[in-house]
């Protein structure tokens, strides 16, 4: 791999330059040539924000691209990325003269930022950036045909990060915050972990300068100390392979501090300061052989103290992406390093990832992509594609075992549902229960590296609505979501039907025959939408008018709806209603979906999903309409320090009640000390204000934690 030279481009301002620098990191040739000679033409007189020739961006791409793979084709889409939307040039002229794959890689390229323009949500709104998830899905459905594009465009990104202080703090903010939840995340999981780094420190840099400023001093200050602790373990590692038997062309040591966004991570995540981080210095052991990784893995388990929990085998299990490397952490005298051992061939992979693929052309590096077909989500809004995809990109892997032996690699904290959607879709559908290590166990059991699991199976499909959040991968989280809106539909079709046969006072077969012959709506929609069920009613008796049975009969009052309120439901009827009674079998809570039947001039409530509501919806018993008012409820979870007296827990709970607070769950006394015990509550609240709630909750007990657990920024 030519090493791309990070600072040296940074400060290419030339066109000169550029061109040179470009041509010490690929052969020159007469398409190459040609194709470097149109874009100078076009571009010409195109300036960047800088103030330099717009050309060198374009050729500084092509250099990072011509850095990590030989693909001739790559190099000249390069070159060419901008010519489509900046200027006269067409794809077809592309085509004609380069190639039907080069014009392919360009249109790509075009695509994308087509559809970014139209998008993401522009640079001048203070809006939160979640439609950089939209942006991503769209993106990948444009290139994933031919994933090349997507590595152009990494480099592309990767350059206008470089030369991002031309622009506006406010811009320079939200490119920073595209790059670290669009871009990034796609370099890690093409496997292209050089560019992954180099992306996450340039957007950290801009998105938190002053944690930035703060590691950054930290490594400045003890840069002496870690060179030393970092030379000194080198040096013992060096001789102790030439001790046993390995010739000095036959090894390489590296070594490294971890990169300034991964430390901000991991002091985050783990709340810990930079002198905690146990993989902070690392070194990187290089042989010819796989075989030769073991050997050097025994030698230095022999002759350092491992700390066995932190042992990673990603050479017999490699990860899809292709990534192979033996992980271990060791002690020498009082410093702790991550060793990584693996070939050389493996080093080009973990660092050039699916770039691999094309930077050899023997085959030996094939890559594997399944991960892609998982992420083409068509249908849920930009919210629900984030949260479907963020735990796919975010997380560690795991790898888990079929029966057989067969690996399957999933993210930490999967469950054994998601194992089974990873099978197949219709082993997750149909699942029933499972073996983990031999041990019967709950579907939503987490799964550990080496597990083996077996799934059994049902003969019908199983709707697991209320699973959603306990299941980690975005495969399994879309198969459970479709098939529940496929239940909800089908649940919101007879209710429709059963609501307007209760308000006519007519057989559901007779309401069903008019839905049919006037080939109305979808009933469903009567279920939902107050509106249209009131046009379905005008509808009918306009209908009927004209029948002698109905002439003088039918009057529009009679079927008048109106409206019944209790507590925060509301009930749309012709029917009188004296009570709404929320029913035992299935305890809905203030926003779950609900149904309501008409039972002796009450309003019985379950849950849209109950099996019993269920049983009588197919009945067709009679049916209400009914709907949340429009208060908006608000989700919390407390973590409250009590007294462990008498009657603390009622006093507490009588003065949540008193503030309008509905408890969900509580769980008392899971950690204790001498009188005092934590108490953990969900519960909500129509209090949108979650400082003035705390105010009022402080007066009886000690906060510990209080969040909002409906906030979609929330950890973020």
């Amino acid at each position: 791999m030519n090493h791309i030279d990070v600072e040296k481009i940074k400060y290419i301002r030339t066109v000169e330059e550029a061109t040179s620098y470009l041509f010490t990191l690929i052969k020159t040739s007469d398409r190459i040539q040609k194709a470097l000679h149109l874009a100078k033409s076009e571009h010409e007189g195109q300036l960047r924000r800088s103030g330099e020739p717009y050309i060198v961006h374009p050729i500084l791409v092509a250099s990072i691209v011509a850095s990590i793979t030989e693909d001739e084709s790559m190099v000249i889409a390069a070159l060419m990325h901008d010519l489509v939307e900046d200027t006269h040039c067409t794809t077809e002229m592309i085509a004609n003269s380069y190639g039907k794959d080069v014009a392919h890689l360009v249109e790509g390229m075009t695509k994308i930022d087509v559809i970014r323009d139209a998008e993401l949500i522009p640079s001048n709104s203070d809006e939160k950036l979640v439609a950089s998830a939209l942006t991503f899905r769209k993106m990948l459905l444009a290139s994933i045909q031919d994933v090349r594009v997507l590595v152009v465009k990494l480099c592309d990104r990767l350059h206008n990060m470089l030369t991002l202080d031309a622009l506006s703090p406010h811009k320079q903010h939200r490119i920073s915050e595209e790059t670290l939840v669009v871009y990034a995340p796609i370099a890690h999981r093409l496997g292209i972990s050089f560019m992954k780094k180099l992306l996450e420190d340039l957007s950290f840099s801009y998105l938190f300068p002053e944690d930035n400023k703060i590691i950054q001093e930290y490594l400045d200050k003890n840069y002496h100390a870690i060179e030393l602790k970092l030379n000194g373990f080198r040096h013992h590692l060096h001789q102790m392979m030439l001790e046993n038997g390995f010739m000095e062309d036959d090894f390489e040591i590296l070594s490294r501090v971890k990169h300034n966004y991964s430390i901000y991570l991991k002091m985050q995540r783990k709340g810990i300061s930079i002198d905690e981080i146990l993989d902070l210095l690392a070194v990187r052991i290089m042989v010819n052989k796989p075989i030769d990784c073991y050997k050097v893995l025994g030698l230095v388990h022999l002759n350092f103290q491992p700390l066995s929990s932190r042992f990673k085998d990603y050479i017999s299990l490699a990860k899809d992406n292709g990534y192979q490397t033996l992980h271990t952490t060791v002690f020498d005298n009082t410093a702790i390093f991550e060793v990584q051992i693996r070939t050389h061939m493996m080093h080009e992979t973990a660092e050039l990832g699916v770039a691999a693929h094309w930077k050899y052309k023997s085959g030996e590096s094939e890559i594997n992509l399944d991960w892609l077909n998982n992420l083409q989500y068509q249908n849920e809004s930009v919210e629900d594609f984030y949260e479907l995809i963020k735990n796919d990109l975010y997380s560690e892997d795991i790898s888990v075992f079929s029966p057989k032996g067969k690996p399957y690699t999933l993210p930490r904290g999967a469950v054994a549902l998601d194992f089974a959607y990873a099978i197949h879709s219709e082993i997750g559908d149909t699942a029933v229960n499972c073996l983990i290590n031999k041990e019967k166990m709950s579907l939503l059991s987490e799964l550990h590296n080496g597990d083996i699991v077996k799934i059994f199976t049902g003969e019908k499909t199983i709707p697991r609505c209320s699973w959603i959040d306990a299941v980690k991968t975005s495969r399994c989280k879309s198969h459970i979501k479709a098939i529940c809106n496929q239940r909800r539909h089908s649940i919101d079709t007879l209710s429709g039907t059963n609501i307007m046969a209760t308000i006519m006072g007519m057989k559901v077969s007779k309401i069903d025959n008019w839905f049919a012959k006037m080939n109305c709506d979808d009933p469903a929609r009567l279920a939902v939408d107050k509106d249209r069920l009131k046009e379905a009613i005008y509808r009918y008796i306009e209908d009927t008018k004209s029948e002698s049975r109905f002439r003088g009969f039918v009057a529009s009052h009679r079927y008048k709806l109106k409206v019944f309120k209790f507590g925060s439901l509301e009930f749309f009827s012709n029917h009188y209603i004296s009570d709404a009674v929320f029913d035992y079998c299935c305890h809905p809570k203030t926003g779950d979906e609900v149904v309501a039947f008409l039972q002796k001039g009450k309003a019985h409530i379950h849950h849209k999903m109950c099996k019993n509501a269920a049983s009588m919806i197919e009945k067709h018993k009679p049916m209400l309409f009914v709907r949340w008012a429009n208060e908006k409820v608000h989700h919390y979870h407390l973590i409250a320090s009590m007294h462990s007296a008498k009657g603390a827990l009622a006093g507490f709970l009588t003065h949540l009640a008193k503030h309008g607070c509905d408890i969900n769950s509580i769980e008392l006394g899971k950690e204790k000390q001498e009188h005092i015990q934590l108490c953990e509550i969900e519960f909500q609240n129509l209090e949108g204000d979650i400082n003035r709630l705390r105010s009022k909750i402080e007066q009886k007990t000690k906060i510990i934690q209080f969040i909002r657990t409906d906030d979609a920024y929330r950890g973020r």
